[in-house]
């Protein structure tokens, strides 16, 4: 007898750990770890994992598995022990790390068929499938051929498909093929009357093209027949029809022009030579590509896969979320071509599945995707290449939070294979790591063509007012937009805001708008014309007088990109503007059109929030305009400093990449700080030694490590409370060095009507954290998920909110 070792999808405490089913005798030859199985769990049946196989149990009555979910396995060994290494390092659920290891598709309500690929004359085959290219599961279970199948399925004779109920269904289209030979093809031929010239015309046909499949269209067009010979044949049974699947492919619609790689600067083959030595070598070693805007970083990314490509090996190439993807995306299709599989949220469930499966079945060797692509179910990976590292979004903020860095480092020691980091501005803690030697520092100080860096000015908007200017353009950027928009050439304008006015104030009392559930005031958008809380997607209409005081002076402060677009509309009449933001490319595929439109100068203005300010490259951009560098700069959040100067030299990045030099307007109320003014010199080396004692002197990374702990319920007293106890429990369990602040209240105290208390640890080296968060969570849980309490644990974290 055997016996599954099966971790269930509920994600509670009693339940993270394996449970023992005995594998019923049809499966005993098919099962395998790393497959979805369904398992009576009390009284439901749920999905689990299969995590290992075994001969005996140390309990007595086991139940058995109910059904198979796959023929073949979704994770193979090194996914099944990465899950469990994220689960312990993020303090989370296993059922929640290999969750997060699934494209969305395959969480959801399946029925399962099995379809015959090899369409050639095959004894086994013809006895399975009698006829038919496609068996449903349960046919074949009943038949007692599952076994057989799988075998089958092992040879790459057939394959076993998901028709996702209500989630993600495959694409299919219908094809006509005869498997009769000639001979039977030669008796239907003697036997057709005098007058029935379509179906002769078929006839001959289908005898020149045995065992070919047409669509409908093609064998109408091909063999000028009609669709009434076609169905008649159908009926005769001389035709078969199968329903083929399609990959849904997102590109579809667009021609990659192929490219071939570029010669090499004297930097860039320096900067190459040491990442190839170490893919020759088959050794792990993680270097940092510190490269300056425009300096040829995804040169040499493209020339390293090449490579890894030529071994035979794969690659995974992260980009930080939706914007970089379509640019990006063009210059990996346009090396690598249909070897690219790309995974990122700007896909349908439906097209992220066909991605990954075609990743699953070692179609493409090159993955380029956002965090989740360091997933990938690649086998034989060669390199893991990290581009913009030090962007925030690698970090994932809910269950399981992972940083995709510290993934790809776990995935590249087990490969042994190179992980490169590139940006223009590193992460502190990156820097300080290449600094010390942990990564190999490559720089890449100059542009391409030897193009100098942008000339940035910085405009103090105080001085503007002084001077009677009320305006949200200084005189200098309003002066040089004009200029651009007379010589045809394009700006690109950046505020970190969306909506249009960050929030809605009463001139008399000082009343500001609040999020009635969360404690942060409301955003206005004037083209819905209304106010939403960007924290929990609450909305409500303008008020016209002020809700305390019932005054008429209510208006609208601070600016967001809506007021920005209206107001140039006012200035420059004249000018053709695109807004990039949240509000303009929630619709699919929004985003590649708009940057399109750019990109062929159907605009002057590119206004948009962050999403614009990395990656992108057209060579008609040669002012870029930074409306307020502060937005970033007053958050309670130790890395604003950080934050501010990394935005910064990004969008300065933007402009004069080509031919055309570029200049970069940044207008701000503190000239004087220095991420401010060292952003606008590029100088990334001075910005490091000046945050870099301010980190030392505050206790923060890169010189300690930070683990956040957040405890939110609806009674503010029960939350204090359960915060004081973690805190002590914490303090009393860790060595003196570990300094523990709070608890406190967190900066956004209420979200969605929960009260939040957090407690910050740092720390240096602390090998009891680990188990004293997992007692924590053990003891605390159990106690306080009775009364609607919740505690997040977050190791590292980046979001401080």
């Amino acid at each position: 007898m055997l016996i599954a070792e099966v971790i269930v999808d509920v994600p509670a405490l009693g339940t993270d750990k394996v449970f023992d089913y005995t594998v019923p005798e049809k499966w005993l030859p098919i099962i395998e770890p790393g497959m979805r199985v369904a398992v009576p769990f009390g009284p439901r049946l749920i999905q689990g994992f299969v995590m290992n196989i075994k001969t005996e149990s140390t309990f007595e009555k086991l139940r058995e598995i109910k059904e198979l979910l796959d023929l073949t396995p979704v994770f193979n060994k090194e996914l099944l022990e990465l899950g469990e290494w994220v689960a312990d390092e993020t303090l989370s659920f296993k059922i929640s790390a290999y969750h997060a290891m699934l494209p969305a598709a395959m969480k959801s309500k399946y029925e399962k068929h099995i379809r015959r690929i090899n369409m050639d004359p095959h004894p086994v085959l013809d006895r399975l499938f009698e006829n038919q290219t496609e068996l449903p599961w349960q046919e074949a279970e009943q038949k007692g051929i599952l076994h057989t199948l799988r075998d089958e399925v092992k040879a790459g004779n057939a394959e076993v498909i998901y028709y996702l109920k209500d989630r993600a269904k495959k694409k299919t289209i219908k094809r006509y093929t005869t498997h009769l030979n000639q001979d039977k093809l030669k008796d239907y031929q003697n036997g057709l009357r005098a007058n029935a010239t379509a179906q002769k015309k078929l006839l001959l046909f289908l005898m020149k093209h045995p065992n070919e499949s047409f669509t409908m269209q093609h064998l109408t067009e091909l063999s000028g027949t009609s669709h009434t010979a076609i169905q008649a044949f159908i009926k005769k049974g001389i035709l078969q029809v199968s329903q083929d699947e399609v990959y849904r492919n997102p590109f579809a619609h667009k021609e990659f022009e192929r490219t071939l790689p570029l010669s090499l600067t004297q930097e860039q083959t320096k900067a190459i030579t040491p990442i190839l030595s170490k893919i020759e070598a088959n050794e792990y070693k993680t270097f940092l590509l510190f490269g300056v805007t425009g300096s040829g970083k995804t040169e040499v990314y493209l020339q390293s896969i090449q490579r890894v490509v030529e071994k035979g090996k794969e690659a995974i190439v992260l980009v930080p979320e939706i914007s970089l993807t379509p640019q990006m995306v063009d210059r990996f299709k346009g090396r690598f071509g249909e070897d690219v599989a790309v995974l990122h949220s700007g896909l349908s469930i439906g097209e992220k599945y066909d991605e990954w499966r075609k990743v699953q079945r070692r179609e493409a060797k090159v993955v380029v995707g956002a965090r989740s692509a360091i997933f990938a179910p690649l086998e034989n990976i060669g390199i893991i290449i990290i581009d913009e590292e030090h962007e925030t979004s690698y970090k994932q903020e809910e269950q399981p939070r992972y940083h995709a860095r510290d993934v790809a480092i776990q995935r590249a020691k087990h490969h042994q294979c190179p992980v490169v980091l590139g940006s223009a501005t590193p992460s502190l803690e990156t820097f300080a790591r290449a600094q010390k030697g942990v990564y190999h520092l490559l720089t890449l100080s100059k542009r391409m063509n030897e193009k100098a860096l942008p000339s940035v000015s910085i405009v103090d908007m105080r001085e503007e007012m002084r001077s009677g200017n009320r305006s949200m353009f200084s005189t200098e950027l309003f002066d040089k937009l004009k200029d651009r928009i007379e010589k045809r050439e394009q700006s690109i304008l950046f505020l970190n805001r969306r909506g249009h006015s960050s929030f809605l104030l009463c001139r008399d009392c000082g009343y500001v708008m609040q999020c009635p559930h969360c404690d942060i005031s409301l955003t206005y958008h004037r083209f819905s014309n209304e106010l939403k809380c960007h924290y929990c997607g609450f909305s409500t209409g303008v008020p016209k007088t002020c809700p305390e005081c019932a005054s008429q002076h209510i208006r609208y402060f601070g600016t967001g990109t809506q007021k920005v677009e209206e107001e140039l509309h006012k200035v420059l009449p004249e000018a053709r503007i695109i807004r990039m933001d949240v509000d303009t490319t929630s619709r699919k595929g929004a985003h590649e059109k708009l940057l399109d439109q750019f990109k062929l100068g159907k605009a002057d203005i590119l206004l948009g929030t962050q999403m614009i300010a990395k990656g992108l490259d057209f060579p008609n951009i040669t002012l870029v305009g930074v409306l307020s560098a502060d937005t970033m700069l007053n958050l309670p959040d130790f890395r604003s400093a950080e934050k501010t100067f990394q935005l910064l030299t990004q969008v300065s990045g933007r402009a004069g990449r080509h031919e055309l030099m570029g200049e970069v307007v940044i207008q701000t109320y503190t000239p004087e700080h220095y991420s401010v003014e060292l952003a606008g010199r590029q100088d990334y080396d001075h910005f490091y030694q000046q945050e870099m004692i301010l980190r030392k002197a505050g206790s923060y990374p890169p010189f300690y490590y930070l683990t956040l702990v957040t405890v939110s319920h609806e009674d503010l007293m029960k939350v204090i409370s359960a915060c004081e106890k973690i805190t002590k429990f914490i303090q009393a369990n860790l060595s003196d060095q570990a300094v523990i602040l709070g608890p406190a209240s967190s900066p956004i105290p209420r979200i969605n009507d929960r009260y939040r208390y957090q407690c910050l640890i740092k720390y240096k080296h602390e090998p009891k954290l680990k188990s004293t968060l997992k007692k924590l969570l053990e003891h605390y849980q159990k106690q306080y998920t009775k009364e609607g309490l919740t505690i997040s644990i977050d190791v590292n974290p980046y979001n401080m909110m």
